[in-house]
């Protein structure tokens, strides 16, 4: 049976649930409890519990959101003037973005301790068609960008995908005065018209 699609009062609360996770999660890390996110939020814990009932619901469902808007952005941008331009903006948002989904993502192996794997099973559900959309549309943006000699072409989306990925990970093993080195040589290797870049 299809969920029934939420009023427009319970669909309120829900994003400003959401919203607030975003913000609170950010300044403060996912140890922030539901009830102290129900009061900032202004709503009561139980209607928070209706729409997240765990802590891992509500981290991937916040991942999630992020990933949704990641994935509208770059639809926006399929049109643009300039592809390099777009690409590479979409890429900076990317880098933006993942540092907070990376820290809730492996708080949730280690948040939902009586069943990790129904918090990993929570995650793969909320972001599956968002990661999709965003994949999608990330490969039409390099396409654009490599069609208007901009990026170099010997890289397809998949490979890139691994890259950005891996890089995005090593990031955060960098210590803080280094953070954002991996993702400016990796932008400076993409770029065809980077001083001295070649073409492997």
């Amino acid at each position: 049976m299809a969920d029934r699609p939420l009023r427009a009062d319970a669909r309120r609360n829900r994003d400003r649930i959401l919203e607030v996770a975003r913000e609170v999660f950010a300044a403060d890390g996912p140890g922030v409890s539901l009830d102290d996110l129900a009061r900032r939020a202004g709503v009561g814990p139980g209607t928070l519990h209706r729409h997240f009932p765990t802590k891992a619901a509500l981290i991937a469902a916040v991942i999630g959101d992020r990933l949704t808007g990641l994935a509208e952005l770059a639809e926006d941008s399929a049109t643009a003037a300039d592809p390099a331009e777009a690409f590479f903006g979409f890429l900076e948002r990317v880098v933006e973005d993942s540092a907070g989904n990376l820290a809730l993502a492996a708080a949730l192996g280690d948040g939902e301790q009586a069943d990790p794997g129904r918090a990993r099973g929570a995650l793969t559900a909320a972001v599956e068609e968002p990661a999709e959309r965003v994949y999608a549309a990330f490969a039409a943006l390099l396409s654009r960008a490599q069609e208007a000699g901009e990026v170099r072409s010997d890289v397809d989306a998949d490979e890139l995908h691994a890259i950005v990925s891996g890089v995005l990970v090593m990031e955060q093993a960098l210590p803080e005065r280094s953070r954002g080195r991996g993702i400016s040589i990796l932008v400076a290797g993409l770029r065809t018209s980077a001083p001295g870049s070649v073409a492997y």
